[in-house]
């Protein structure tokens, strides 16, 4: 009954170690799986840009010679400069339920963080803000979007039992589609556009996104979410990863590119149709029959849940009532399509702008995550 830890280092192990979650969470109706050949990009250093300003390393845990449990650990350095800080991220990790297994896991990255001379220990997160991030506090019992982090309630005894200490928490909302654009929103929207010569430009493309703008949204989106908890500002080879990420798949109705008169992008909005019960049924994997799956969801002409995926405004055009343009862009097809409910993004508790864009719906807030840290 020892307990082994072991560093991934081969192609197969990193295999192994990416599924684990399917089979810890295997009969769980609200887990969503993970698409394999994405946390196979985001966890090599071949394949993501983020290894330009990270470097990581990955653990697994064995019992017998059964996996029991797993972690990655992290060094942003880009991150670590940004906010004048020395930390070692944690991410991936997911256990069964024992102190011990959980313990040694944490112990392995933080070692490693040491060595690297880092100081505090900080997840769950991941290389950037784009990868998932926050243990899951409140909402076990709703539907887990492909966007979010999952775990069991048993994961926050874990953490509490290693020291680790809340360093910030998110929440998200549930939020009820109306059956028209709320009239003080749409009134604010057309004041915002009409005083600060603004327009919806509804590209229809991948191919038409890049003709016009390159990858400029992005640097939008970079302006927008610099201040934001542990950001790390992005690459160029980061940000063309993350535009092809977002916008390589998706129905072109749920894109809102807010333009000034220069032809700036100067906000983004993207959501997505609620795909967690295609990747349940193709087990996060695109073959044999799961492109069948992921595609007829994604192309889906009726849908009742989608998920809001992102929403930035450059920081010269905060504070405006820009956010109303979003909605007042996106409500339309909501009713079109027959979305009765948007899941919103993790919101920062202390993200005040982003809270305030929800203000005028009827909503529930049913979910909190965590962000934990312990000094070294």
């Amino acid at each position: 009954m020892s307990l082994v830890i072991k560093e991934v280092s081969t192609k197969s192990e990193l295999k192994k170690f990416i599924r684990f979650d399917v089979e810890l969470f295997k009969g769980d109706k609200y887990f969503c799986p993970p698409l394999e050949f994405d946390e196979l990009n985001s966890l090599r250093k071949d394949k993501n840009p983020a290894f330009e300003v990270c470097e990581a390393v990955y653990f697994i845990a064995e019992r017998n010679g059964k996996i029991v449990g797993r972690i990655a650990g992290i060094v942003n350095h880009r991150a670590n400069e940004q906010w004048n800080v020395k930390k070692v991220r944690f991410g991936w990790f997911d256990f069964i339920d024992d102190l011990e297994v959980s313990a040694a896991l944490l112990d392995k990255v933080a070692q490693w963080g040491r060595s690297k001379s880092m100081e505090i220990l900080n997840g769950p997160v991941g290389f950037t803000d784009f990868d998932h991030q926050g243990l899951l506090l409140e909402g076990y019992e709703y539907n887990s979007p492909m966007a979010s982090l999952y775990n069991y309630p048993y994961y926050v005894k874990h953490f509490d039992s290693y020291g680790l200490t809340k360093e910030i928490d998110w929440i998200e909302y549930l939020v009820t589609v109306p059956t028209a654009i709320p009239e003080r929103m749409e009134r604010i929207a057309k004041i915002v556009m009409e005083k600060y010569n603004l327009r919806v430009d509804k590209v229809r493309s991948v191919k038409e996104l890049k003709r016009k703008y390159g990858y400029s949204y992005m640097d939008t989106l970079d302006e927008a979410y610099k201040s934001l908890y542990n950001y790390s500002p992005l690459t160029e080879r980061q940000k063309k990863y993350f535009a092809d990420a977002y916008f390589g798949f998706i129905n072109f109705d749920f894109a809102t590119l807010v333009v000034n008169a220069e032809n700036e992008v100067v906000g983004v909005g993207v959501g997505m149709p609620n795909i967690s019960d295609a990747l349940r049924k193709s087990n996060g994997r695109l073959f044999p029959f799961g492109w069948y799956y992921l595609l007829k969801a994604l192309k889906a002409k009726k849908m009742k849940e989608f998920d809001l995926l992102l929403i930035g405004v450059r920081p010269d055009y905060q504070n405006k009532g820009v956010n109303a343009i979003f909605f007042y862009d996106q409500i339309p097809y909501f009713i079109k399509y027959g979305i009765k409910e948007v899941t919103t993004t993790n919101i920062l508790e202390t993200n005040s702008k982003n809270q305030a864009n929800y203000e005028y719906f009827d909503k529930l807030q049913h979910k909190r995550r965590r962000a934990y840290f312990k000094e070294l």
